[in-house]
């Protein structure tokens, strides 16, 4: 209920309009990123398409910066119905689903040539992962690009494992958190909207994220070096109720999903752009970018075993369906 009067007091403030109120179906997208985010942009991009085309008869609301719920929340409150669409950070579904975390198993998915593989509809990565996404209660509408993992850290780059020992690091995923340990770190996990306040009081010592959240967050205001390892491919899903999808009509369903593979297309054809202006802006914001050695990357990927070995442990059938999978892409 104090989810609902949220909502109720959230849709006064911001002053819905007339003509938003007037519309036949409203989707309510949660996020956790800010608005200069290009996860909050590509969302922008899609309800700009959606009302356009539906000639305002489907009315979108965007709630970014984690104004309703958190990061960690989206996949329930989606499921649940307590909202009608979320963009969450794929590896949330790990708890579900935790064949998701192929896409955070360490240098496995990495260049940009098998991530397009990886995440291209109905591949036998990403197809089989939708599938089983959709028991639980959310449709899968589409895949939005965050870019490859890096390591933030201060006063030095993060050259080897051995930097690790010993030290707090910001993960977002079990997988990585389990990378982080066969180095002798402590993993912690920190929603992406937490990021900024850790690093500023010093809760973790170095961070893993992607660098598009470095510029939307101005992390380099509490983080002064980037490790470009590129050891995980970093994936946001954007996913409507399923109940609440079977109960639009056709035409309705017709100008969503176009409305999504547009958005989908776009923000995966920009990624290399939006990760490089990013780069550009934290090296002018006064951090350190440093790119790690051959040599050093051999000394990362071998630490990286162990976390392949639980993975398809843990992750049954469908974990070894989509690691093997992508292994050959």
């Amino acid at each position: 209920m104090k989810k609902i009067a949220m909502v109720a007091a959230l849709m006064a403030a911001v002053g819905v309009s007339g003509a938003a109120q007037a519309a036949d179906v409203t989707l309510r997208i949660a996020s956790q990123l800010p608005p200069k985010s290009h996860i909050v942009q590509n969302l922008e991009l899609f309800k700009k398409e959606v009302e356009e085309k539906s000639n305002g008869d489907i009315s979108v609301e965007i709630y970014d910066s984690a104004t309703l719920y958190k990061d960690k929340e989206i996949p329930s409150a989606v499921g649940s119905g307590s909202i009608e669409m979320g963009s969450a950070s794929l590896t949330r579904y790990a708890g579900d689903v935790p064949a998701v975390d192929v896409f955070y198993q360490p240098f496995l998915i990495d260049s940009e040539a098998k991530v397009r593989a990886a995440v291209a509809p109905d591949s036998p990565v990403r197809g089989p992962l939708d599938k089983a996404i959709a028991d639980t209660g959310s449709t899968v509408l589409w895949w939005q690009a965050y870019g490859g993992t890096v390591m933030l850290s201060k006063g030095a780059p993060i050259h080897t494992p051995k930097d690790l020992e010993g030290k707090k690091v910001r993960v977002f995923g079990k997988s990585l958190g389990q990378f982080v340990e066969a180095a002798n770190g402590a993993p912690t996990l920190i929603s992406g909207s937490e990021q900024y306040l850790a690093y500023q009081r010093g809760t973790v010592d170095v961070g893993m994220t992607g660098i598009s959240g470095v510029k939307s967050r101005k992390l380099w205001e509490v983080m002064d070096t980037v490790t470009v390892t590129n050891m995980a491919d970093v994936e946001f899903l954007v996913m409507i109720n399923t109940d609440f999808w079977k109960g639009l009509t056709e035409d309705q369903r017709g100008i969503i999903t176009a409305a999504a593979r547009d958005a989908e297309k776009d923000v995966r054809d920009r990624m290399s752009a939006i990760e490089a202006e990013a780069f550009k802006e934290s090296e002018e914001a006064g951090m350190t970018i440093y790119t790690p050695t051959e040599e050093e990357v051999k000394q990362w990927r071998a630490v990286s075993q162990p976390v392949y070995d639980s993975f398809l442990k843990e992750a049954g059938p469908l974990g070894k369906e989509v690691f093997d999978a992508a292994k050959k892409l």
